[in-house]
């Protein structure tokens, strides 16, 4: 009964709003969303009418008016089709709106929908082929690739604001969790509180006074009182963030149910459909063939550069463990002096991982004056899209280690290798220069390979761009 009394003076259900607010700090974001959208499928049509100009034209019975150059059938499309992007969750800002793929998906079911129903109000009557499949493509392309570049603008922009953030742990890990907290620029500890006070309504008044954007919690008392607390922040719009222990890591994957009047999480093996792997990797030629092509005047100025500052080859190559332990040479552009392996040894007793499987030296004596500019832009990483296109690589995927590493790894640590190594991944977007253990390093695998999708990597890429753009890269 305490914990009842505790919240005894909410009088509302818990799951009522304190109040509707039309306008939000998300409100921007979704507006923007929607605009972006827009403006994409009016550039789509633009290009599917140029296109479909020496073919047939759209029948007059669809053309009732113009506005912006464009008929009538299109605007009408065009608000349908963006009701039904809203009806599928994708503008909500704590929701799907940075699933690409399923963005995708809907775009073309807006098409096929619009077909169906055009065949049905009359058969004689539609728009030319040639229109309606190119605009069409240039649709999923054009929405898509906007709500890439106005994902990356969020993440420029989030990582300038201040987030007013309350902690909720056990007392002896208050100081830990701060200080890994705070290590992301914009986190801003503005309170704490023992777990075991997590369902007091003294903690929520705190939290409330505090001004919390979001509330981090681990090591929570039993799960009622979780869901008491979740309940209650969920009235006033802060949201709850879990640092979750090794068990419910176990069990992230688990569909609630309930058995036997017990709540329950039941683990099903993910389901990986093959096309989407295969997307993957044709995705990764175009992309590195692609990038190859545009940076090619970059990749010469490089090379020169190295070649006229520092003796030595211009590139680096070393032997990494890659998919299923199998080795293979890894490009870089050279950064450091040409005898750097050799000289390795002597600093093994200056390496700053605490648990000495990677090797970190934050002033490495090896390294040129150019190379630091090449590590810190990640510009001597961009010979590793000719490992893409051999095969060796993904573009995302756990980062291949030298064999000196994988020497060193405890056996669960192998897991890593089940998959195609990456030049980017989640460890390398979540601060790789200051992650102290390769436990924790680990651990950032491990959740890519079990949450793997293309959108996941879709959202590494658009992180690994906004920190090579903004000169977070490694030393």
């Amino acid at each position: 009964m305490a914990g009842f009394h505790s919240f005894s003076k909410f009088k509302r259900d818990i799951r009522s709003p304190c109040g509707r607010k039309w306008f939000t700090r998300e409100t921007p974001r979704t507006l923007l969303l929607l605009f972006s959208d827009l403006v994409a499928l009016v550039v789509a049509w633009k290009l599917g009418l140029q296109l479909n100009r020496l073919y047939a034209p759209i029948p007059a019975e669809l053309v009732w008016w113009q506005f912006l150059g464009l008929p009538s059938i299109f605007w009408l499309f065009a608000a349908a089709l963006l009701l039904l992007v809203t009806l599928s969750g994708l503008y909500h800002p704590h929701g799907h709106w940075k699933n690409y793929l399923r963005l995708a998906k809907v775009v073309s079911l807006g098409y096929l929908l619009a077909l169906a129903m055009s065949y049905f109000y009359d058969p004689k009557l539609d728009l030319p082929r040639s229109l309606f499949f190119s605009a069409w493509v240039m649709s999923v392309v054009l929405v898509v690739g906007l709500r890439l570049g106005v994902s990356l603008a969020f993440k420029v922009l989030a990582a300038r604001q201040q987030v007013r953030v309350f902690l909720i742990a056990p007392e002896h890990r208050h100081q830990r969790l701060s200080t890994l907290l705070q290590r992301k620029e914009n986190y801003q500890i503005v309170g704490v509180a023992a777990a075991a006070t997590a369902h007091d309504a003294e903690t929520l008044q705190q939290i409330l006074e505090s001004h919390a954007q979001e509330v981090v919690v681990e090591g929570l008392p039993p799960a009622h009182l979780a869901s008491t607390l979740y309940w209650q922040l969920r009235q006033y719009g802060i949201p709850l963030r879990l640092v979750p222990s090794s068990l419910e890591m176990l069990y992230r994957r688990g569909t609630p149910e309930v058995v036997a009047a017990l709540p329950t999480l039941r683990v099903d093996m993910t389901y990986l459909s093959g096309w989407e792997y295969r997307l993957k990797r044709y995705l990764d030629v175009i992309l590195a063939l692609g990038g190859v092509l545009v940076l090619a005047p970059l990749l010469i100025v490089v090379a020169i550069a190295i070649k006229l500052t520092s003796p030595g080859p211009v590139f680096f190559r070393q032997e990494r463990v890659g998919l299923h332990g199998r080795v293979f040479q890894m490009w870089k552009f050279r950064t450091m002096r040409a005898d750097a392996d050799q000289l390795q040894a002597q600093l093994e007793a200056q390496n700053e991982s605490a648990d000495g499987v990677l090797f970190k030296v934050k002033d490495d004596p090896r390294r040129t004056a150019l190379g630091a500019f090449l590590r810190k832009t990640s510009i001597d990483e961009l010979p590793q899209l000719f490992n893409v296109l051999w095969g060796d690589m993904s573009l995302v995927g756990p980062r291949p280690l030298p064999l000196r590493d994988v020497a060193r790894f405890n056996s669960w640590h192998h897991m890593r290798h089940h998959v195609m190594p990456g030049i980017t991944g989640l460890w390398q977007i979540s601060g790789r220069s200051h992650i102290d253990s390769f436990d924790e390093a680990a651990r950032l695998d491990l959740y890519y390979i079990d949450n793997w999708s293309l959108n996941l990597d879709f959202e590494i890429l658009v992180e690994t761009v906004r920190i090579v753009l903004f000169g977070e890269g490694a030393y």
